[in-house]
């Protein structure tokens, strides 16, 4: 997060002096970050993508009140977290998370992870579910195929085809939709 506060509070900075390169990278930058913040609480979707731009706009609109002597990365989680407030409020939604953690905004995990794994979990939903708990079992949790058959009481030639069949399933279904 240091290293993310640093490099995007340069930009900011740039960017304020008037620098519009620097402006259009920081925002670049910081829809990776805000994309996957929301996608954390509310999932991926037209909700999300709605707040990180509800975020943008609001930092752009107030980017002159951003002092220079105080971190960036706390100020654009204040912006953010009043915006997904906003969210819930509207929604008569309570919060799972707390709010208040600004490392969750610049988490070091890449937002493509968190992306990624809301894909995998949609893809996973179009399984059997038996099928589903052996792949979600052997490849996500890292059981191995002797530890899933005792757990389902199968045998271990049973998970492997299971899983094969279904990852096999889900390639095919990928490539569709390509």
């Amino acid at each position: 997060m240091v290293e993310a506060e640093a490099e995007l509070k340069t930009l900011m900075v740039r960017s304020l002096g008037g620098d519009a390169a620097a402006y259009g990278e920081l925002l670049r930058k910081l829809e990776r970050h805000l994309r996957a913040y929301f996608a954390r609480r509310i999932g991926r979707g037209a909700e999300a993508e709605d707040l990180l731009q509800e975020t943008l706009i609001a930092m752009h609109t107030r980017r002159a009140t951003y002092d220079p002597a105080r971190p960036f990365t706390a100020w654009v989680h204040a912006i953010a977290r009043y915006k997904l407030i906003d969210h819930f409020r509207r929604n008569k939604r309570r919060a799972e998370d707390p709010l208040d953690d600004t490392a969750q905004v610049f988490a070091a995990e890449d937002a493509n992870a968190a992306e990624a794994g809301l894909d995998v979990e949609r893809l996973l939903d179009r399984l059997p579910e038996k099928t589903r708990r052996l792949i979600r079992d052997t490849k996500l949790e890292g059981l191995s195929t002797a530890e899933a058959a005792a757990k389902y009481g199968i045998s271990e030639s049973a998970v492997k085809v299971g899983v094969h069949r279904g990852l096999k399933a889900l390639g095919a279904r990928v490539g569709d939709e390509e």
